[in-house]
């Protein structure tokens, strides 16, 4: 209905209407169960940006907001606009009305809250907010938000006017009594992430709105987050807002994460944000994010230190490295001395008191810290222990190796290089990629290391002298992260193709790939304990794997029994000639060769159709198709023809033409039967009529007597007796041999013939019959 984008939408209290306000300046009202439009208004100059019903059923009305700054109230009985609310200077963005429904909020972004009467249609009062407002929302007189405040119910039922809330470009919430206009509580911090390469990310709020049940306060950011507040009243009497729970509903590209805590409950996410959030793996909703850096995190690792301490480094574009600690969930220490972007990070894996970062400026830095940094509180300046200049281009991966004597570097100038620690002394380079080197990672078990490069191949290399052992091909882009399973007898890969890959390092073999990413999958995460993995991308989307191995073989295994029991059960049917389950197992175990055997069965039997027409029609759409697919396969070999078309015989007449019709795929199926059942009857018809000419030839030699009439039969018979009895008494002495042609047949052996005629064109009849049929 409507030339352009639908703006906003309103469901009536009834259920039964939908309201929506499109770009092309129109209103429409549509019944929701016939699914037409009831009404049209027009009337606004530009796009209709809020609209919502009143709140009582009874009255019929409707108020829209424009960018025309206006608000106009639309009668749905006299498809009439009653009224024009004109006090904005700028786009009105939301739209509000009483318990009562006698007053009326409109926000807009001319930095406004305007009040208005609905009795006379008229404005009360404008209250000055100094933000650009994009959701308003009245505070119920039962709420909790209100007792929290200190604001007695009593109290309230005296005044005619309450409590409402705003949201706006700032990202915080504020409560105002409408009464005296006065904003009575105001959020101290935002909680939005407010990126800075993104300008429309920067209103903050875009919406909000009550929740029933004193759930407490739900806002919608520019940057599609949900933020559920819940308020309290602390100890000293104050009114305090908590953000409870955070909904992430897009993530942008992902270029990094991790597992996070001893038993990997939470993971932390890198996006092209300057935050990094960290999501609880059970509800995978955001639990908290880590702020502090001012541009893109580019890398992070996890660790547990000695003391059960759970840590996080990052590294940005910032040029600087930070660490957190998520018990507090702020940062406590941050490393400066990188002349570029920070492009990779790596914690030790044994002592846990150290990490290494790698950057654009070529260089590799060692940072460490000591248990007093994480028990003083605050954010204290970390010290580069070692830095080498280690590559001729951009580093792109790090990893310590087990014990904590040697870290590898990735980079892009198609080398990975080995240093001893804590020094960064090179001990051996890694040459063989013909493209820059993405990832690098140390066996968990083995002196051995593995690279992934954008040359499409995987490697492992010998730690101690640098040499391949093996390389494993099947990407068909750049390989961006491969990281060892299973104690390291596999590994998984990840690339730019969208493909996630598992290896057998033994066979040098690819077991799986899955496709569940429309992009580049730049993100890894592999978790020590549950060996579950987490990958991430351009395509925004968050993938968790498990590893389904044994659950697979225990429903392989219950598969395998049921078909045995099933099959036992189809053994028994048929020896108990119930045909009719016997071909409904077999089609539910999809065994054509025993169905081809119970069909030849009833061929031969008196009655077939009994069994096979109850057979037929209990079955659903899908197994008809199935059996269709059997007959066009039967039908061409002339072995079976016969059996497939006494089932097609069959089929065509129990089933009505209009459950054929509805067969997925019947018309490539009918396309592959008529030609052959064609030549089936051409071949019958050419046998039956060849049999005339074997009855023609056999009444010619008196093999078969002619079927003539009785009376002209006894006519013959005298006639030969007679001239017999004539020719006999000439030549008494001598015998005449019969001529081979003439010679008499007994009775016996004529009958015998003449059934044997009949019985072979009755054969033949009934199978063109039943071929035309």
């Amino acid at each position: 209905g409507h030339d352009g984008p639908v703006m906003a939408m309103s469901c009536h209290a009834s259920g039964g209407l939908l309201a929506t306000a499109g770009a092309d300046k129109k209103v429409c009202v549509w019944d929701v169960d016939g699914g037409f439009c009831t009404h049209f208004f027009r009337g606004h100059t530009a796009v209709v940006t809020t609209i919502m019903f009143h709140k009582d059923p009874k009255r019929l009305l409707l108020f829209s907001g424009s960018d025309d700054g206006t608000v106009r109230v639309w009668n749905l009985e006299s498809k009439k606009c009653i009224a024009v609310l004109n006090a904005h200077f700028s786009t009105v963005t939301s739209l509000a009305l009483s318990e009562d429904g006698l007053t009326l909020l409109s926000a807009g972004r001319d930095k406004v809250v305007n009040v208005w009467d609905l009795r006379k249609y008229a404005s009360k009062k404008t209250i000055p907010a100094y933000e650009m407002i994009e959701g308003v929302s009245f505070i119920g007189p039962g709420s909790g938000i209100l007792a929290c405040l200190g604001v007695e119910a009593a109290k309230l039922k005296e005044k005619t006017d309450g409590y409402f809330l705003t949201v706006g470009e700032r990202g915080i919430v504020r409560i105002w009594c409408l009464e005296s206009a006065v904003c009575v509580f105001e959020q101290q911090s935002s909680d939005v992430t407010i990126n800075s390469e993104n300008e429309e990310s920067r209103r903050g709020f875009t919406a909000t709105n009550m929740l029933p049940d004193d759930q407490g306060i739900l806002c919608v950011t520019a940057d599609q987050q949900f933020l559920f507040y819940s308020c309290t009243r602390t100890d000293e009497g104050t009114f305090q807002l908590n953000l409870y729970k955070r909904l992430i509903g897009y993530n942008d590209e992902i270029l990094d994460l991790k597992f996070v805590g001893e038993e990997e409950q939470y993971l932390a996410v890198a996006t092209n944000l300057e935050q990094v959030r960290v999501y609880d793996v059970a509800s995978m909703s955001c639990s908290y994010v880590l702020a502090g850096h001012t541009e893109i995190v580019v890398c992070l690792d996890t660790c547990v230190s000695a003391s059960g301490k759970t840590l996080v480094v990052t590294g940005s574009k910032d040029n600087t490295v930070r660490l957190w600690d998520m018990e507090k969930r702020s940062c406590i220490g941050t490393g400066k001395g990188h002349l570029g972007a920070i492009g990779c990070v790596a914690f030790s894996k044994k002592s846990k008191n150290f990490f290494v970062s790698g950057s654009s400026d070529r260089t590799i830095k060692v940072w460490t810290w000591d248990d007093t940094l994480i028990d003083a509180g605050g954010e204290v300046p970390l010290k580069a222990k070692a830095g080498v200049a280690a590559h001729d281009k951009d580093i792109n991966s790090l990893s310590v190796s087990p014990n904590d004597g040697l870290v590898c570097s990735g980079s892009e100038d198609r080398t990975a290089s080995i240093w001893k620690l804590p020094n960064l002394v090179s001990s051996v380079v890694l040459k063989g990629h013909k493209r820059g080197i993405w990832s690098v990672e140390f066996s968990p078990v083995e002196q051995c290391v593995i690279t992934s490069s954008g040359d499409k191949t995987v490697k492992i290399w010998h730690v101690a002298d640098g040499s391949c052992l093996k390389t494993f091909e099947g990407h068909t882009s750049s390989v961006l992260r491969a990281s060892f399973l299973s104690r390291g007898t596999q590994f998984v890969s990840c690339g730019s193709d969208g493909l996630v890959k598992l290896w057998t390092i033994k066979t040098n073999e690819c077991i799986a790939t899955y496709d569940k990413h429309d992009g580049k999958v730049w993100a890894l995460a592999v978790g020590k304990k549950t060996e579950m993995l987490a990958t991430g991308g351009t395509d925004s989307d968050l993938n968790l794997w498990h590893d389904c191995t044994m659950e697979d073989k225990q429903e392989d295994f219950l598969k395998k029994e049921e078909e045995v029991l099933r099959g036992q059960e189809l053994e028994n049917a048929v020896s108990d000639s119930d045909y009719t389950r016997a071909i409904q197992l077999a089609f539910e175990l999809r065994r054509p060769r025993r169905l081809l055997e119970l069909f030849s069965q009833l061929c031969r039997k008196a009655d077939p159709e009994d069994p096979i027409e109850k057979a037929l029609v209990g079955l659903p759409k899908e197994g008809l198709r199935v059996l269709l697919e059997y007959i066009r396969e039967w039908n061409t070999k002339p072995k079976f023809c016969h059996v497939a078309q006494f089932v097609l015989f069959q089929v065509l007449r129990s089933l009505p033409p209009t459950d054929i019709l509805e067969t997925k795929g019947i018309s490539e199926l009918l396309e592959g039967l008529i030609p052959y059942s064609q030549r089936h009857f051409s071949r019958v018809d050419r046998l039956v009529r060849s049999t005339f000419l074997l009855d023609y030839t056999l009444t010619r030699m008196s093999v078969v007597d002619p079927d003539v009439d009785a009376g002209a039969t006894k006519d013959v018979t005298n006639d030969s007796s007679m001239n017999n009895a004539e020719i006999a008494p000439a030549e008494p002495a001598q015998e005449t041999p019969e001529k081979p042609g003439r010679k008499r047949k007994s009775s016996k052996t004529t009958q015998s013939s003449k059934k044997s005629s009949k019985k072979v064109k009755a054969s033949y009849s009934s199978a063109a019959v039943s071929v035309e049929a």
